[in-house]
């Protein structure tokens, strides 16, 4: 017989491939099970709280020590408290949901988050990772760079909404996330948080064309005026997030 055969129908090569078949197949399922730690045990639409593991079910219970000090435990019972304000557009499975009340506000489509810890996101240092610029002195704007504190803030309708009071940068990363807007007209002084990545900053002043001017007013705000939680951030993004779909009537509408 050949070399590696064992008898005249089986090798150590056929053994070989057979084994890793088998090894392949058990990694599949547990990776499959894995990734059921979070998002499980599903609830069907349309038949009220059945819950639903599929194949594989979901994995015993694992606790997880946090650099923090917490410690989270998945999969868990812990359910969703957010109840998105809308009716579905239709009586069908996986119909879209119509929002009821302030569509901006509603979580839903665009302006869906998720239910993050209400506490901040920290360094490596344990420190807050996104704080305003007049909370750390060690950071600033590049003087080669536009200074947009003092500049105007106008939203889609070109409406002025208020002034760039501060920016609050992300230690972590050295990036500015969010401009502080003072509002227009507010006596107390009151601002509300303007992501990054929803405005343009130019000389004449910083541009939104997510929300209106008068929407900055109904932007969530956070608890503390030098650090934002994580559940903030998702409210915040997600506000100026619907907008791109509800701020203004025309752009909920079909296009034809």
């Amino acid at each position: 017989m050949p070399t590696g055969a064992i008898t005249q129908y089986i090798d150590v090569a056929q053994l070989v491939l057979y084994a890793f078949w088998v090894f392949f197949a058990g990694l599949i399922f547990y990776l499959h099970r894995e990734s059921k730690r979070e998002g499980y045990p599903l609830e069907i639409e349309g038949n009220g709280r059945v819950i639903a593991e599929g194949f594989p079910s979901m994995p015993k219970p694992k606790s997880y020590l946090l650099r923090s000090g917490r410690v989270v435990t998945a999969p868990n019972p812990r359910r969703e408290t957010q109840t998105p304000a809308g009716v579905p557009f239709a009586n069908h499975l996986g119909a879209p949901l119509e929002p009821t009340g302030n569509p901006m506000l509603a979580a839903i489509g665009p302006g869906a988050y998720a239910m993050r810890p209400d506490i901040p996101d920290l360094t490596v240092s344990d420190a807050p990772r996104i704080v305003p610029l007049r909370a750390d002195p060690t950071m600033g704007i590049d003087p080669h760079d536009l200074d947009p504190r003092g500049l105007p803030v106008m939203g889609t309708d070109r409406r002025v909404a208020g002034t760039v009071r501060d920016l609050w940068i992300d230690r972590a990363e050295i990036i500015f996330r969010y401009i502080e807007v003072e509002l227009a007209g507010a006596t107390d002084g009151r601002t509300v948080l303007l992501p990054m990545n929803f405005a343009r900053v130019k000389a004449r002043g910083v541009m939104v064309d997510a929300i209106t001017g008068a929407q900055f007013a109904d932007v969530p705000r956070t608890k503390s005026d030098v650090q934002i939680t994580m559940l903030e951030e998702e409210r915040v993004m997600a506000y100026y997030g619907a907008g791109t779909l509800y701020a203004t009537p025309s752009r909920s509408e079909p296009l034809l």
